[in-house]
């Protein structure tokens, strides 16, 4: 039995996306307030790239969570400084339990 190593003690907020048809195309917008839940985020620190000279940093963590079915691929999070993440890949049911879930995000930010 899987047991995280761990305790979900970082407040995080769930951004999930609704689809607006605006001028015949389909577009995602996130909604002002999103869901509290609570996780274990362990950050790799960042990784920093140039592209057309220009710096970024990309900042990778793993974030375990109670699982909740609503946490898709789409969806956004953001932690209490508003510092928000877009999950990478499909958040994986551990064990097919439907007890934790695990997902990784990424933070790209970037300047002149």
């Amino acid at each position: 039995m899987y047991r995280p190593s761990e305790p979900f003690v970082i407040p995080m907020f769930l951004f999930i996306p609704e689809t607006k048809v605006v001028k015949g195309t389909v577009k995602k917008v996130y909604p002002e307030k999103g869901e509290l839940f609570y996780c274990s985020f362990r950050t790799f620190g960042g990784t920093e790239k140039t592209s057309n000279d220009v710096l970024t940093v990309e900042d990778t963590a793993i974030v375990e969570t109670w699982y909740r079915p609503d946490i898709k691929s789409d969806c956004i999070v953001k932690n209490a400084d508003g510092k928000a993440y877009e999950i990478l890949g499909t958040p994986e049911n551990i064990s097919m339990r439907n007890q934790t879930l695990k997902f990784k995000v990424r933070a790209v930010s970037g300047g002149v």
